[in-house]
């Protein structure tokens, strides 16, 4: 039996079992919130997941049968995609995210449908000739994926990036890019302040600020646009768009005004998709 409760006890709103109430309520405020903004986050990897699948076939049905992901992380696509036979597949990412990638899948004894070649170095250094090494052919059309990568890079270092793409891209290549999202300082404040109230709710306080490791660059160019301008024939279509064409989007956990196309525009990412000219 507690010891904090006698027979006779009473509390107002802010102590003993009033403060339950307090405590309930909150939760049945914020749970709404939650839940939306979880759903929305679910629903954004599922298109973004669903996009560059797509775009990975249709590379391979136009006869393209080399593939370089740039920063792989935990991309199973070489595993799990219908590749045709002679397809390679290159993984570029860290020594030990690939070394744990391929122990973890060979555990549960799963093996790649295409010829996964992986390219242990970090993208800060010469990621092109560790790819050559490796058998990558410049001369041939290849297919490239920048996935959750160009926000953990500053605007110099994606540029980069691109500048080496494009030298070893032959024509008829193809590259697919998930932009790096331009929020103004109120609107990021918002939202760490959102994702600061839902982490409380839920005791992760201590859970790692992913926006830490993030570069919000004013001088980052516009993907689109930079390539355009270097041989590229390039379309855009906004992940809000995309979510909505497929019945995802979810509006109560967006903050932006959702009146304004460029406030929306801004809060989100843009699928970026490219074709090399001759």
């Amino acid at each position: 039996m507690s010891s904090l409760r006698t027979d006779d006890d009473t509390w107002d709103i802010a102590s003993s079992v009033g403060a339950t109430a307090v405590m309930v309520a909150a939760s049945r405020a914020a749970e709404p919130e939650a839940a939306a903004v979880f759903e929305h986050m679910g629903n954004y990897q599922a298109v973004r997941t669903h996009f560059f699948d797509e775009y990975f076939t249709r590379a391979a049905a136009a006869g393209i049968r080399q593939v370089v992901i740039l920063a792989s992380g935990l991309d199973s696509r070489a595993y799990r995609l219908d590749w045709p036979a002679g397809t390679v597949v290159y993984e570029i990412d860290q020594p030990k995210v690939l070394e744990y990638k391929a122990a973890t899948l060979a555990e549960h004894g799963v093996s790649p449908v295409a010829d996964r070649r992986e390219v242990p170095i970090d993208l800060r250094f010469d990621w092109p000739k560790a790819l050559r090494d490796k058998g990558f052919d410049p001369q041939a059309p290849t297919a490239w994926l920048a996935e959750g990568l160009l926000m953990y890079l500053p605007a110099d270092a994606q540029d980069r990036l691109f500048e080496h793409v494009t030298a070893l891209s032959a024509a008829g290549s193809r590259l697919a890019v998930e932009t790096a999202a331009s929020q103004p300082v109120d609107r990021r404040e918002e939202m760490r302040a959102r994702f600061e109230r839902i982490a409380a709710q839920f005791g992760l306080e201590k859970a790692l600020d992913v926006a830490q490791l993030m570069y919000d660059d004013p001088d980052r160019a516009d993907v689109a646009d930079w390539l355009g301008r270097h041989g590229w024939q390039t379309e855009s279509l906004s992940a809000p768009d995309e979510m909505r064409r497929l019945d995802r989007f979810v509006a109560a956990a967006v903050t932006t005004d959702t009146d304004d196309p460029d406030s929306e525009a801004q809060a989100f990412s843009q699928f970026v998709t490219a074709e090399r000219q001759p």
